[in-house]
């Protein structure tokens, strides 16, 4: 199986496997917070966070022109709350000086807001805009290099080797499918073979078995 054949079997199995999601109604600025909320904890608790603070603050004026540490509870579930806290009155302000309020759709843009490395702004592009993007979390790392779709060190070399082999089409889906997937299935520690649809094409199951073949 040559790798296109073998990118087309991942997408497809995880396309069967699991729904798309929607983040914050596709809202790009909602999107943008939450993706910076997110950062170094668990979707859970970026759900909390994100739910308190646009239960109190609805608009970009009003997180812009608030006290950071009026901010704090409300995100506290995130953790990192009070740098967190800075940084989104900081993007928020950003936003109203230097782009009327509106949250760049563009990856040259996003980058020049505070806080916003590559996988925030692909994040912005794909879940705000529906823009084709890659981002690339520990997951999407993860998983490709297991599945043998790269050989990389890190998220960042794992986006500009993805962009190279993935078809554009796939590129809205993948990140989505491949966090489920890494959530649920190909985990960090004791991922679940049993349950997984691509062991057969997976180089980190093979070597697995091998090694507890020899074992035995």
């Amino acid at each position: 199986m040559d790798l296109d054949q073998r990118i087309d079997l991942v997408m497809e199995s995880l396309m069967q496997k699991y729904d798309l999601r929607v983040f914050e109604g596709g809202d790009p600025y909602r999107v943008l917070i939450r993706t910076i909320l997110s950062q170094r904890t668990r979707d859970e608790n970026t759900d909390r966070a994100s739910a308190q603070l646009f239960s109190q603050y609805h608009t970009m004026t009003e997180i812009a022109g608030a006290d950071p540490a009026r901010l704090e509870p409300l995100i506290r579930p995130a953790g990192f709350y009070r740098v967190k806290a800075q940084r989104i009155v900081e993007v928020s302000k950003k936003l109203l000086d230097e782009f009327k309020g509106q949250v760049p759709d563009d990856i040259k843009n996003l980058l020049k807001l505070p806080g916003v490395g590559r996988k925030t702004a692909n994040c912005v592009l794909v879940y705000g805009f529906q823009k084709p993007a890659i981002p690339v979390d520990v997951h999407v790392h993860r998983i490709s290099n297991r599945l043998g779709l790269v050989k990389t060190k890190t998220p960042e070399e794992t986006e500009v080797e993805l962009e190279k082999i993935v078809p554009k089409e796939y590129w809205i889906e993948l990140n989505d499918l491949m966090v489920q997937f890494g959530q649920t299935i190909c985990r960090p520690q004791s991922p679940r073979h049993e349950e997984c649809p691509l062991q057969d094409i997976c180089d980190y199951y093979q070597t697995m078995k091998n090694y507890d073949l020899k074992d035995e």
